[in-house]
């Protein structure tokens, strides 16, 4: 089988498609042919050597990136009886998507239903559970309530302001002007260029932050948030910075990391099976375009989601 590898930490060029055996599978796993792999910032930032993901496979190399996956199931272990050959599934994994057969646990995975097409359930899971975590987790986000989403448009961006609609918020949705359609569809009630100062002076003040950018933007945000209101700050590397100065205001304020919750991913599913909730995918790359699909997503101004091709 074919599986994109880094051997060490690096630019996009550090992705090279390697031909390898598939591994043996154990009694609880399940051998799944991939359809779709998702790509996403943090994959990006571990192929670079940034953050917690870099950290945690360091003395690991090579190694494959790839966290979120979608595909047919193939074989199943002896124990296994949730899933059996042919199932659609998705789920999250701790790398090694970027790959034409995956062997995952079993319980890793969720049976996607035939109302949902390939491409919007592999957009789905790291994107649609961090978004829906830090907006109830940990933003304890409530209908009535004011949000301002930065980067809105992305992968995280344009699920989050689907997700806070249907909790009953008011959605300020922050992106560059081409956006703004594609964001007033989904339903965002206020959507502001996040380069046009003068509109940004007309902001009320909000009741959560939901900061997808981090670092200066995050820092220049709070001040658009209420006496006493909530920051939920997504990117890691910049999380201390931004919390530091958000409690130094009186402000509620807090980092995440995403956790694996199969029976959260089943009910995103679920809402986009019944139409509550669109995955947008704007690229498709064939896996041996690993490499340009990290340059198209570090640029940071992907609309939706960026999808490997298995």
């Amino acid at each position: 089988m074919k599986q994109l590898v880094i051997k060490a930490f690096g630019d996009a060029d550090q992705l090279v498609l390697t031909e390898l055996a598939v591994d043996t599978m154990a009694t609880n796993e399940v051998r799944v042919k991939m359809h779709y792999a998702g790509v996403n910032p943090v994959d990006a930032k571990t192929r670079a050597g940034l953050g917690w993901g870099a950290q945690a496979i360091k003395d690991r190399l090579p190694w494959s990136p790839g966290f979120e996956v979608m595909g047919t199931v193939q074989e199943v272990g002896a124990e296994v009886s949730i899933h059996q050959a042919g199932d659609r599934v998705v789920g999250l994994l701790t790398g090694g998507g970027y790959s034409e057969v995956v062997i995952a646990p079993a319980n890793a995975l969720v049976r996607v239903p035939k109302e949902v097409s390939d491409e919007m359930a592999a957009g789905l899971s790291l994107a649609g559970m961090t978004a829906w975590q830090g907006l109830t987790e940990h933003g304890s986000l409530k209908a009535g309530e004011r949000v301002l989403i930065s980067a809105a448009a992305g992968g995280v961006g344009h699920l989050a302001v689907q997700l806070a609609k249907d909790l009953g918020a008011t959605v300020v949705a922050l992106a560059s002007p081409n956006n703004h359609d594609f964001l007033r569809d989904l339903g965002a009630d206020e959507i502001i260029d996040y380069r046009n100062e003068a509109q940004l002076a007309t902001l009320e003040p909000v009741d959560l932050l939901f900061d997808l950018v981090g670092g200066a933007s995050g820092l220049a945000l709070l001040s658009y948030l209420r006496h006493g209101g909530r920051v939920v700050t997504v990117p890691t590397i910049t999380a201390e910075q931004v919390i530091t100065a958000a409690k130094s205001q009186g402000l509620s304020a807090t980092g995440m990391l995403k956790h694996n919750d199969t029976q959260q991913l089943a009910l995103l599913i679920d809402a986009v099976a019944e139409q509550r909730l669109r995955v947008e995918v704007s690229h498709v790359y064939p896996l041996a375009e690993g490499a340009d699909a990290h340059r198209q997503v570090e640029t940071g101004h992907t609309r939706g989601k960026i999808l490997l091709k298995g």
